[in-house]
């Protein structure tokens, strides 16, 4: 007596795979060019796995193709498929086998490596997690995540939920910020001492440098600007070589302050970089990304201090 097929038997995993490509190119020529077929032949593959699983996996954004929100799932499901198949292969050739969760984060380039780290300190070294890490401009991962190609992105800029775009952004920490410079006799003065000293600053585009403007306007001090930077690692460079003040978290420059090549002059009062993160709305998120988010502001900066490396 013939026993029935399971549904799950049914799926087409050529289909699949063809849009495993589509869903990682963006771009249904470049997938085509990859996986040399034409692109009249990739379309209609991917139509037929959408008219069997019911749900378009597309849609379309000018030229680009955007996951929705069931293809975002089924693009996990076809990574897992992938990461199965390698495993299949090492599993018989070298007798190894690992089980993974796939965790896409995206961090602007101009945050911190060490808060990077610290925060995704839960997730590094799992053998159960396959952690991928982009890195670019808010704009651009925040178009990632609206494709549901991200899973979560960590700015130090705040984004608002708009017609558009239902962010779903939160401050996960923040961190005082100090005023360091080359070693001083005499004791700095603030504010009153910026006023005599040429200064490093983040630019313009960060809140950090909006809040320290602000605090400048506020006591009517005019600073004299000697180089500004996107990037922490840059203005730590900065701080390090130019002779002058600079304003940034003192963690940035802790070998330097316990070497004693550099001096925290003072912490500026009220004045913090704030870190966020910004995730969309889902049907069905990552369990990951609710694990990374369960901790306090204190737990993810403890973790993000050098004496955690």
């Amino acid at each position: 007596m013939p026993t029935s097929i399971p549904a799950v038997a049914r799926l087409n995993y050529h289909h699949l795979h063809y849009f495993w490509a589509v869903a990682r190119e963006g771009h249904l020529t470049r997938a085509a060019r990859l996986l040399g077929v034409s692109q009249s032949a990739l379309s209609t593959q991917i139509r037929q796995l959408e008219e069997s699983l019911g749900q378009p996996l597309f849609a379309r954004e000018g030229r680009r193709l955007v996951l929705t929100e069931t293809g975002r799932i089924a693009l996990e499901y076809a990574d897992t498929i992938a990461t199965a198949g390698n495993e299949l292969v090492a599993t018989i050739r070298e007798g190894r086998k690992r089980d993974q969760q796939v965790l896409r984060i995206g961090a602007v380039g101009t945050l911190s490596r060490n808060f990077q780290r610290g925060f995704l300190t839960p997730v590094l070294g799992r053998p159960d997690v396959h952690l991928v890490l982009h890195s670019g401009s808010l704009d651009e991962l925040l178009g990632r995540l609206r494709a549901h190609t991200l899973d979560l992105v960590l700015s130090n800029r705040r984004v608002q939920e708009d017609g558009d775009n239902a962010w779903r952004c939160r401050r996960i920490a923040r961190q005082q910020v100090s005023i360091v410079g080359p070693r001083r006799k005499k004791e700095f003065q603030f504010p009153r001492d910026l006023e005599d000293a040429p200064i490093v600053l983040p630019s313009r585009d960060s809140e950090l440098r909006s809040a320290f403007d602000l605090l400048c306007e506020h006591h009517g001090i005019h600073v004299r600007i000697a180089s500004e930077a996107d990037d922490m690692a840059m203005l730590r460079v900065l701080a390090r070589t130019s002779n002058a003040v600079a304003l940034l978290p003192a963690v940035v420059v802790h070998d330097e302050l316990a070497s004693r090549e550099l001096q925290e002059y003072c912490v500026v009062p009220d004045l913090y970089e704030a870190f966020y993160a910004i995730h969309v709305r889902r049907q069905h998120p990552n369990p990951l990304v609710r694990t990374l988010l369960s901790r306090s502001e204190e737990e993810v900066l403890a973790m993000s201090s050098p004496a955690k490396r």
